[in-house]
């Protein structure tokens, strides 16, 4: 993880005039009912269903590894830590692993916990974090609809088509990556920089993706100097965005190796 710190791209992150970014109650909401839908989907597949979205996970990984994830923001907001639970104190959160016949019950009251703790915190708490955002509870209520959106999505993927993520969540999921996740310091595989461009269908955004070989820059504009330009709904955009989606449809011209390029440089790992 990163060292917390004050950074610029905190003012790209849910301060955008045009309503880009979410709201802490929109948040709040999103988590609530990706939660939930995340239940109904690992209930739809089973737990042994291998998630095509996510090689080498089955669904009963999968839910474990988002209860985990709810467990652990609720210890920093709730603990007002100043530094990251250790690698100990997060393995203690998650052990011992339910088993399957209990595993959906642990979610759910993990889940309820990460509500709770965000709901309850006071608006100026001060604990740690580890991407921009406009305060610690915007960042963790942030970091966990997504999180929540994200797996919700992979556990549909075990067993069916994926429900539409609304486009406000979608749009502010797309900031969090953009100007967060991927544009942390990396060395990425290309000569020259090479442009993305991402437009909504269903909301007035529009990004340029500038990739090359220190790493990735993003602004909130349209251009027509693009090597690639994918048109498309805020919730398909969040899930290309997050390698959900495969940029191989319709709505994308020019030249789709640059999609192929975000794909292998841009991938989020959690342990």
């Amino acid at each position: 993880m990163p060292e917390p710190g004050e950074s610029p791209l905190a003012e790209k992150l849910g301060a955008d005039p045009r309503g880009t970014g979410a709201r802490l109650s929109d948040l709040t909401s999103s988590l609530r009912r990706e939660g939930e839908l995340l239940i109904s989907a690992a209930e739809r597949a089973g737990l042994d269903s291998q998630v095509p979205t996510c090689p080498g996970w089955r669904v009963r990984d999968l839910v474990h590894h988002t209860g985990g994830t709810h467990l652990w923001a609720a210890a920093h907001l709730t603990e007002q830590r100043r530094e990251p639970l250790g690698p100990d104190e997060t393995a203690a959160l998650t052990s011992p692993r339910p088993d399957d016949d209990l595993l959906l019950v642990w979610y759910r009251a993990a889940h309820q916990r990460v509500v709770e703790a965000i709901e309850e915190a006071s608006p100026q708490i001060s604990c740690w974090t580890f991407l921009p955002a406009p305060s610690p509870l915007v960042f963790w209520a942030r970091r966990q609809a997504h999180e929540t959106e994200i797996h919700r999505a992979d556990a549909e993927a075990a067993s069916g088509s994926i429900t539409t993520v609304p486009a406000v969540a979608a749009l502010d999921g797309i900031e969090e990556m953009l100007f967060g996740f991927a544009a942390r310091p990396r060395q990425i595989a290309v000569d020259e920089p090479r442009r993305l461009c991402l437009a909504t269908r269903d909301a007035q955004a529009a990004w340029m993706v500038e990739i090359g070989p220190a790493g990735v820059s993003a602004s909130r504009a349209s251009s027509s100097e693009c090597d690639c330009r994918v048109l498309d709904t805020a919730s398909n955009l969040f899930l290309l965005v997050w390698n959900r989606r495969p940029g191989d449809g319709p709505e994308v011209s020019g030249d789709r190796e640059v999609i192929e390029l975000w794909r292998q440089s841009i991938r989020v790992r959690w342990s």
